[in-house]
């Protein structure tokens, strides 16, 4: 490697005068090259990545399949609008995520640029269909940062703090964190009744003849890896088919392959009538999609979705590598042989460790969250940086989250290899045997 140009503070120094503080950074390396599961800094220091972009990085940095298919698609042309001059790869992508999704009805694909795009514009697709208004959204959920998808989300700091009002006609719910219940009750004994809530809200709140869409990721992401038990979902379905409501998964972070299925609701057997994507869709690409029955889709009139960049050609080429890298390489399989494998050394650590309150995940999407003391389960946010903090100092790239921001989540790419994964693991272990001496 060539000797580094410049240093992180030198950068620091200059973001420093450039960069609104409203933006802000995990960490302060900046990235000179990536590879794989690992990311190198403009000095030439090593981090395993145990973040990997938010969730945007299942097949890994650089891959050279995505790799090939961006410099092909950028020697061709980088953007015409797809709603002007469109393009095959635009049709091949959305056939192939037509196939992906659940059910066997008909299915079709609207493109958007991010997230946050791909949630509110299925809010849209939803009130047209329906000729309704109103969404119910779950209270420890994560929807994006636009002015809809804020007052979706259920946490104040950073995401909504000052920005208000929020648009109104949005409904949340007390979520299946089954570690803090809404209901003061203990799984499985509930039997779910978490779920009710949704048709107590409409003898409380508002009409369920008022609701056009129920929105929830099937794993709460920024929620802190909250995993609905399956008899809540099925329940959550039941009350919306009954009521007329539609269903519509969020899969910006949970899916592609991330919990070993290419959509991480296929582990709940209900079939959602609308699914988001985005994040790992295209390896980090900025392209994201509403894929849902054609009926629904289709009741929007044309031109109603869109944006200058949806469906970008980059972001299409990208798409459809990392379909057939996560069909090529089994993914999926190993997804669940991370997820295992984190799993068991969370679970050792949490009988080591009191400050470890709750271990919990589907497949690769592990996370433990960290209290003071394990009868209150006050939330512990500064025991969660100390970690992230160690971490970093060690080479590894961690990220906190939660609704109390007590929560260490594992995003790395499942292209990660056996010796890495254990390196990372072992490096918390020491974070932990450090912050608790």
């Amino acid at each position: 490697m060539s000797h580094p140009t410049t240093t992180n503070k030198e950068i620091s120094t200059r973001r420093a005068k450039s960069f609104s503080s409203c933006y802000a950074s995990a960490f302060t390396c900046y990235v000179d090259r990536a590879k794989g599961a690992l990311i190198w800094d403009v000095e030439g220091n090593e981090y395993l990545d145990f973040a990997g972009g938010i969730g945007g990085m299942n097949v890994g940095h650089s891959h050279p399949k995505v790799v090939s298919a961006l410099k092909d698609q950028a020697e061709r042309f980088t953007h015409t609008c797809l709603m002007v001059a469109p393009y095959e790869s635009a049709v091949q992508l959305a056939e192939k995520l037509c196939e992906a999704a659940p059910g066997d009805e008909p299915k079709a694909v609207a493109y958007v640029t991010s997230g946050a795009e791909a949630v509110e514009n299925a809010v849209k697709i939803a009130r047209v269909y329906t000729g309704r208004t109103g969404v119910v959204t779950m209270a420890n959920g994560y929807h994006g940062r636009t002015m809809l998808t804020m007052a979706m989300t259920g946490r104040v700091m950073p995401f909504k703090a000052g920005f208000g009002p929020f648009a109104p006609e949005v409904y949340p719910i007390g979520s299946p964190y089954c570690y803090r219940c809404p209901m003061g009750k203990t799984y499985p004994d509930c039997e779910a009744s978490c779920a009710d809530l949704l048709s107590e809200l409409f003898v409380k709140e508002v009409a369920a003849k008022s609701i056009a869409c129920f929105v929830m990721e099937p794993v709460l992401g920024e929620g802190g890896f909250i995993v609905p038990p399956k008899e809540y979902t099925k329940k959550i379905k039941a009350i919306c088919e009954e009521h007329g409501i539609l269903f519509v998964s969020d899969e910006i972070q949970a899916g592609m392959a991330r919990t070993g299925k290419v959509f991480a609701i296929e582990h709940f057997d209900v079939v959602p009538d609308l699914i988001t994507t985005a994040k790992s869709l295209a390896a980090g690409m900025p392209i994201s999609a509403v894929v849902g029955k054609r009926d629904i889709m289709d009741s929007v009139h044309p031109g109603g979705v869109g944006g200058t960049y949806s469906g970008n050609a980059l972001g299409c080429a990208a798409g459809l590598a990392v379909l057939d890298i996560l069909e090529s390489e089994d993914l999926f399989s190993r997804a669940d042989i991370i997820g295992e494998k984190v799993m068991t050394c969370f679970e050792s650590l949490q009988k080591s460790f009191s400050i470890i309150g709750d271990v919990r995940g589907l497949s690769a999407m592990v996370a433990m969250e960290l209290v003071h003391d394990k009868e209150t389960k006050e939330p512990a946010p500064d025991l969660a940086r100390a970690v992230v903090s160690y971490c970093f100092d060690k080479g590894l790239l961690l990220l906190a989250t939660g609704t109390y921001g007590n929560v260490l989540r594992i995003l790395s790419p499942l292209v990660i290899t056996d010796e890495q994964l254990d390196r990372g693991l072992k490096i918390i272990e020491e974070a932990f045997t450090s912050v608790c001496k």
